[in-house]
């Protein structure tokens, strides 16, 4: 028998514990990839951006799940949702595990994504209706999940690092289970918005024409990739502008246009924390104290940790800054972090990881609560298309493209000052996103001697190591955005979360 959902004035604490570890159970998986993609390289002899596919497979997926129960979640059921992922997350790990390349892995992870994407769209809109007077709070504190399961999973695929990558992401069931069990006794809320009666129309309005063009036109992109086709621009634009044109004869809007401007900073957002973490053992392996085994990995662990930590003490941070002051801040701490990294080597990532640690641990979960406070007719459309056009942007642009630069990267650098070494080890140029990518073949690796090998280990090094340079872009254009944002609240009295039904400001859609 389902127990009575609490009241307004006593949250469902058991049902934000069972959002909180189903959050977990989704990042476990994330973390357990991002640390045993090695292991897969060398099982499957990947190519960097073949690796850069299967993370960005892990990712894109995710958003079309999120965007699609977000139409229709309100009508079928957060309950029913849950059940979904729970039903995806087991089957896609059966996959995974039974998985003999690159192709039959990239589709386990595929379906990973979904699982993940239901998750997250139903546990967003059940904790913003269950503590609609402290959104922000509470999204930080929910979304505290994340990186406590990217340092679970990271960590015991370090505990058992002499193991198979098969035995490591056979972990990955424990949280299933857990959240499934969980899950299962609790009753859900009316979303807010419709206990309010907001139409389903003024929802719609909040994403508007611009909305949905930028959604369409990344939604296109996935579903293309996902066919295993090379995508046209031209072919995105159209059916973006297709999207838009049947989104504004539906709401006659073009959509409020505070949300589109958090909409065009989501993808650099979600590219500056989900990106560099699924690519950061990897970036960091080679720069670590040689005589620490797993240095990357504990690294790894280190960063989610602190997040997890402040995140849970988000509170008065948010109350004291404001959500635009802390986004402020925390893009600022995050550039200064990405660029410490690349100058770093040894035991000083440490101390450059724990500034991009404090810099990142905000941004996503703040983001979050910025939009349920200022946008609440959206309801789950536009808490949940926040998500998917960030982990969209992430998975067709962002993560592919940090392999595919770490790819050109290494080729141009081997062929200018090692060019007998790169004769050794080339292998065939592999199709990629943004064209063919030069490799280098694995095996061919496994015969070199010593000498070789720690010689393209030192270009390696300072190749991945660069990237934190380019990723460090992105959080800057996210912080110009940010300091504009911050002073619109500004000049309207200050940042005010939006109640239905009790004094909203004016629409400031176009």
């Amino acid at each position: 028998m389902s127990s009575a959902p609490a009241s307004a004035d006593r949250p469902d604490m058991k049902l934000f514990w069972a959002c909180f570890i189903a959050l977990v159970a989704t990042s476990f998986v994330f973390g357990v990839r991002a640390s045993t993609i090695g292991q897969l390289q060398d099982s499957f002899n990947l190519s960097e951006a073949q690796k850069g596919n299967i993370n960005g497979a892990g990712m894109w997926p995710f958003a079309l799940s999120i965007i699609f129960f977000s139409f229709v979640i309100d009508r079928i059921g957060y309950k029913t949702v849950a059940f979904f992922a729970i039903g995806c997350h087991v089957v896609s790990l059966i996959l995974t595990l039974r998985a003999s390349g690159y192709e039959s892995f990239y589709w386990g992870t595929l379906l990973v994504a979904v699982a993940n994407g239901t998750v997250e769209a139903f546990i967003n809109p059940v904790v913003a209706t269950i503590f609609r007077k402290e959104k922000a709070k509470w999204l930080n504190i929910l979304h505290a999940g994340w990186p406590a399961g990217l340092a679970l999973g990271a960590l015991f695929s370090a505990i058992f690092s002499g193991h198979t990558w098969q035995f490591k992401f056979g972990l990955c069931f424990v949280p299933v289970i857990i959240y499934a069990l969980l899950i299962l006794p609790r009753s859900f809320p009316v979303q807010e918005r419709v206990a309010a009666g907001v139409s389903y129309r003024d929802m719609l309005k909040e994403v508007g024409a611009i909305g949905f063009l930028i959604i369409g036109a990344l939604v296109y992109v996935a579903v293309v990739q996902m066919m295993g086709k090379e995508y046209s621009l031209t072919a995105a634009m159209a059916v973006g502008l297709a999207a838009a044109v049947a989104a504004y004869l539906y709401t006659h809007s073009l959509g409020n246009w505070l949300f589109i401007f958090v909409l065009i900073t989501i993808g650099p957002l979600a590219t500056t924390e989900l990106g560099t973490d699924g690519w950061m053992p990897e970036l960091l392996k080679l720069n670590g104290p040689k005589d620490l085994p797993n240095f990357a990995t504990w690294i790894f662990v280190y960063v989610s940790v602190i997040m997890t930590v402040l995140r849970f003490s988000a509170g008065p941070i948010v109350h004291k800054f404001s959500p635009i002051g802390l986004l402020v801040i925390s893009a600022a701490i995050a550039i200064v972090g990405l660029l410490y990294l690349s100058q770093s080597a040894g035991f000083t990532i440490l101390a450059a990881a724990s500034v991009y640690a404090l810099g990142k641990t905000f941004l996503w979960s703040t983001t979050l609560g910025m939009v349920s406070e200022q946008f609440p007719k959206g309801g789950a459309l536009t808490l949940n298309g926040v998500s998917a056009v960030g982990v969209l942007f992430l998975g067709v642009i962002g993560s592919p493209l940090i392999g595919y630069k770490q790819d050109i990267d290494l080729n141009k650098t081997l062929a200018a000052s090692h060019a007998v070494l790169l004769q050794k080890v080339n292998g065939e140029p592999k199709p990629a996103i943004f064209g063919t990518s030069p490799s280098l073949n694995q095996e061919k690796i496994k015969t070199l001697d010593a000498a070789d090998k720690e010689e393209l280990e030192k270009v390696q090094a300072g190749v991945k190591q660069h990237v934190f340079v380019n990723i460090a872009l992105l959080p800057t254009f996210m912080l110009a955005c940010y300091i504009l944002m911050w002073l619109w609240f500004k000049s309207r009295g200050g940042y005010k979360p939006i109640e239905l039904g009790h004094g909203e400001r004016a629409d400031p859609g176009f």
